[in-house]
């Protein structure tokens, strides 16, 4: 079938609605018509990241929408389901076996290399392949194949629009809290970078009842939500690392027991880790740095972890479930950091993102 997508022609170029041919569902894969898509820094860096050769290439990675058809096979999803997409996994792995889909063996294959593993092209265009499958979506277009296991079916009185960033950015935040930190009441916790996902980390430990909850940015707009949803806000403009690193000693009663860094700014994870208080941990989530200095006094005399976590260490059938189950609870109130734009608009809401002017675009058809 035809349908339009935004491509990237070639490395760092603006998005560009054209016309695509778009395959046939095949085995284990699913048809939606996509009715929004959140805007994530990933689809952003993406485009000067990958090689020249992996080009014309669809990005988006938060899409909602309807099940239109499913390939053979396929017994997860029925067409007319409404469904939140999120990344794609094997199902077959260990790591996969073990719940842990965001680890799984075929990561890299099935999210960020474009084709299919038998290196076929969901999509072409005049008879030229159009890389996609990204994170087993692509989702920006108006139909995207997808991975069926990347469906998480939802009620579909729900708003699909509110629901596009719980496939990853909220997903990310949220899960690093619950599954991968877990703090209690009596702990405290920092979140440097209140974007999109730094702020659902910052709700989910409010919701959870965190003792002390602590977020560091340069933009009093952005502080102003993370204080709405329960943080204490730190404006670290025009403070020296070592002033930040203070002022958040002071506010965690001696130093953090976790921080969680959206930024992947180098200066501010060491600072963050510099903040944390004995035995405490740090996790970066942020894409686009190469490396991160450590100040190694610090870590070694304090017992200090450093580590990451892919998607919160979340398997979407069960994270996206339970966070718009918060949602409904009212302890999950993410809805107003939503700004929504009509997919023509792509390039508008990429430029309001790089200038942090607002929180969470979605893509709407």
């Amino acid at each position: 079938m035809q349908t339009t997508v935004a491509v990237v022609n070639g490395p760092g170029q603006d998005f560009e609605l054209v016309d695509v041919e778009l395959d046939e569902p095949r085995e284990g894969e699913v048809l939606v018509r996509i009715v929004a898509t959140g805007l994530c820094h990933t689809d952003i860096t993406m485009r000067s990241f990958l090689p020249a050769e992996m080009f014309p290439n669809v990005f988006g990675h938060e899409g909602t929408g309807v099940v239109e058809q499913v390939g053979p096979g396929v017994t997860s999803v029925s067409p007319g389901d409404h469904v939140v997409l999120s990344f794609r996994s094997c199902q077959a792995c260990a790591a996969c076996h073990a719940g842990n889909p965001a680890y799984c063996e075929q990561t890299l294959l099935l999210n960020y290399m474009g084709m299919r593993i038998d290196g076929s092209t969901t999509m072409s265009r005049d008879g030229s392949p159009v890389f996609g499958s990204f994170f087993g979506q692509s989702s920006f277009g108006r139909h995207a194949l997808v991975g069926a296991e990347c469906c998480v079916v939802v009620d579909p009185a729900l708003d699909l629009t509110r629901l596009a960033p719980f496939g990853c950015g909220y997903q990310t935040g949220v899960g690093t809290v619950l599954n991968v930190l877990q703090p209690g009441e009596a702990d405290s916790l920092v979140v440097y970078g209140a974007g999109a996902v730094g702020l659902a980390a910052v709700a989910a430990a409010a919701a959870t009842g965190v003792g002390t909850v602590v977020a560091v940015d340069l933009q009093a707009a952005r502080l102003a939500e993370a204080e709405r949803l329960g943080a204490t806000p730190l404006d670290a403009t025009g403070l020296d690392p070592e002033s930040v690193v203070q002022a958040v000693r002071d506010l965690t009663g001696g130093g953090a027991s976790y921080a969680i860094d959206t930024t992947a700014v180098p200066a501010v994870v060491k600072q963050g880790m510099q903040a944390l208080g004995s035995r405490g941990t740090l996790v970066a989530l942020g894409l686009g740095a190469e490396e991160y200095p450590i100040d190694a006094t610090d870590l070694l005399q304090g017992g200090k972890r450093l580590m990451s976590s892919l998607e919160g260490d979340s398997d979407p059938q069960v994270m996206v479930p339970r966070m718009i189950g918060m949602r409904a609870e009212g302890a999950l109130d993410l809805d107003p950091l939503v700004t929504t734009y009509d997919f023509a608009d792509i390039n508008t809401a990429v430029a309001d993102v790089l200038a942090a002017s607002v929180v969470k675009p979605v893509l709407v058809w």
